[in-house]
């Protein structure tokens, strides 16, 4: 049987070496984002939902559709095509834009 824990908007989290507000973390397969900066071996909250802009490539192929299903890559930027899935891109970026609006989506 199972009992109600949490929304699970955000998920507490220990990482193993500090992590900056605002970085994006992998757990597992999981892409959530850090809360407010977590210092290693302590207790913090990753966001594992919610519309977070993220860095993504310049040049073509990157202007990815509103609804586009989105990766992130090498822990670096969002891509279309490998990497772990971070969700949906929530705004089509230009292709010249830097960063992407992504919607969280676990299990996307």
């Amino acid at each position: 049987m199972a009992s109600f824990r949490a929304e699970g908007e955000k998920l507490d989290y220990t990482p193993t070496t500090g992590v900056a507000a605002g970085e994006v973390v992998v757990i597992g397969s999981l892409v959530t984002v850090a809360d407010s900066a977590i210092a290693a071996n302590t207790l913090g909250a990753v966001h594992s939902q919610g519309v977070f802009n993220m860095p993504k490539p310049t040049g073509a192929g990157t202007n990815y559709a509103q609804g586009a299903k989105v990766y992130w890559f090498n822990n670096q930027v969002v891509t279309g095509v490998t990497g772990s899935v971070a969700g949906f891109v929530a705004k089509q970026p230009a292709t010249t834009d830097t960063t992407v609006d992504v919607l969280l989506w676990p299990g996307a």
